[in-house]
This record gives C-alpha cells, structure tokens and sequence, in this order.
C-alpha cells in the first residue's frame, strides 16, 4: 500500500522531523508478515514484542539494537542429516525491524514456549523530564529604589 501523500510543505515549515516523514513514506516497504509478531503496552512506559520464533533455538536468534532501531534475525541452521518427507513447517530465515521512539531501551528478552518475548522500555532522562519553574513575586526580588526628581527615594 504506497500513499501518494506530498510531505514537501512539512520539510517546508518543520525542524528535525525528517524521521517521522521517512517512517511514513517507508511504511509499506515493510510488507513481509513473516514471522508473525505481536506489539503489547503494557504501561505507561513499558512495552512487550512477542515474535513467533518456533522451530527457531537461542543460538539461532540474534537481537541488535542499534540507534533508534532494533532488528531481529532468525536464521536456521541446516541439517543435512534430515531427510523431510513432508515438509509444511515455515523455519526459513527471516529479518524483522522494529523502528523505536527517542529513549527507548531493551531490558530484555527471553525465548519461551516457541515466542521470542522482548521487553522494553521508554527512559526519559532527567534532564528532559518537565520541572516546575518557580515564579519570583515581590516579596521574594530585592526592593528596587525609585528615583523622584535628582534624588533616590
């Protein structure tokens, strides 16, 4: 599904959203279904991906989070001592591509049951974090002197 939509009068009048704008135009290139994965909030700040990985062992499964990125690879090693005589089991290699917002951070994962769990979460350092600005009133400002006439009051 490719949209036909003209992004150029955002880059006209907006700073620093040119992810956001490339996220939208490469939407569809990430078309691929396989493997089949689910995305759950599971707070304010914390998140879960559950990646059908069956058929698929720990050593078989790499997790790389790169900046604003993270990206599993599921590659499959071959047995050529099996000799399938049906083979209906979709193992087959796969690359799947998780785009995260600013602050994102991976705490973990695990392989259980067949799912690839990993979880993450949303760190805003404290620098970032909103504050209370305190508001200066008179009785808290030094008392400035007024001037009448040549003299200081």
């Amino acid at each position: 599904m490719r949209t036909n939509l003209d992004f150029a009068p955002f880059y006209r009048s907006s700073i620093g959203f040119d992810r956001i704008f490339d996220l939208l135009e490469n939407a569809s290139l990430n078309a691929d279904n396989w493997p089949p994965y689910n995305i759950v909030k599971l707070g304010e700040d914390a998140y879960r991906i559950a990646i059908a990985a069956a058929g698929f062992a720990e050593d078989e499964l790499t997790i790389t989070h790169e900046a604003n990125m993270l990206v599993v690879n599921g590659v499959k090693s071959e047995d050529e001592e099996v000799q399938y005589l049906h083979h209906a089991l979709p193992v087959r290699p796969f690359v799947r591509r998780f785009e995260l917002a600013d602050h994102v951070i991976v705490e973990g994962a695990k392989l259980e049951n067949g799912l690839l769990v990993i979880t993450l979460r949303k760190e805003i350092p404290e620098e970032m974090k909103p504050r209370r600005i305190a508001i200066e009133t008179e009785m808290t400002k030094p008392a400035s002197k007024q001037i009448v006439g040549d003299k200081a009051a």
